[in-house]
């Protein structure tokens, strides 16, 4: 089975149909959270991705935009950008935001995998570091764990000898390009496929990931994407330019 793992589309409409153009045949998709929040085209990515599937936990930018979250904790721009958000959502795709499942979320048919947007212990806290992850890693019970939030594409593993980080190594930054992991036996993993519209690891390039259940491989992948049609439709909703400005830089 081959498991299209999306996360952090952010509204942004022409990275998620690069992710899908650059993408090898799935059997189905499975999206972590924050499908919209920064970008500029909620309603059309909330459409396209209900038609790719039903598999999706909450991020904490779609409980914004809904009103299920208290903008207290979002830095000024992310505020704007969420009351924006609620305010463009027809009431059709801000019903359908506002139900989004509670991660972690079990997949059907995969018991050692779950989806959540932050951590399994807490949707909202961000897994940034190793010892962000050990608790996870080492107390909950499913072995492979595949969380978004951070917007860093990699994530963390520990055996019975060692626990550390890893990132994918790419040779270009503007090429579509892939890296494989092999998930090793015996060893638990908190992987993160990376954020499709909102790169925050120095990349500009939409990333995303393809989980191969049978060979027991994760594809990391990166793919370019249409950076100035995004940015362009920032600038025309009057949102906080830096929103647009920061997707050159991946940060």
């Amino acid at each position: 089975m081959q498991i299209l793992l999306l996360s952090d589309i952010h509204a942004n409409l022409e990275a998620l149909e690069a992710c899908l153009a650059a993408a090898p045949p799935f059997d189905f998709v499975a999206n972590l959270g924050d499908v919209v929040g920064y970008g500029a085209s909620p309603n059309e990515v909330i459409d396209r991705s209900r038609s790719l599937g039903k598999i999706f936990v909450r991020g904490n930018h779609d409980k914004a935009a809904t009103g299920l979250l208290e903008l207290t904790d979002f830095n000024p721009m992310a505020a704007a950008a969420a009351v924006w958000t609620g305010e463009q959502l027809t009431p059709e795709h801000h019903d359908w935001l506002k139900a989004l499942p509670h991660g972690p979320l079990s997949l059907e048919g995969f018991p050692d995998v779950q989806l959540v947007h932050g951590s399994p212990i807490d949707e909202d806290f961000y897994i940034v570091s190793i010892g962000d992850a050990l608790s996870p890693l080492l107390t909950l019970p499913t072995p492979l764990t595949f969380f978004g939030h951070t917007h860093l594409q990699g994530g963390f593993f520990a055996n019975g000898s060692s626990a550390d980080g890893f990132r994918p190594e790419y040779r270009t930054v503007g090429k579509a390009e892939s890296v494989s992991l092999h998930l090793k036996p015996g060893t638990r993993y908190l992987i993160n496929p990376g954020s499709v519209g909102q790169p925050r690891d120095g990349d500009w390039r939409a990333a995303f990931a393809l989980f191969d259940t049978e060979a027991q491989v994760v594809h990391f992948h990166r793919t370019p994407y249409n950076l100035k049609s995004a940015q362009d439709r920032i600038f025309a909703a009057n949102l906080p330019a830096r929103l647009a400005t920061r997707l050159a830089a991946g940060r």
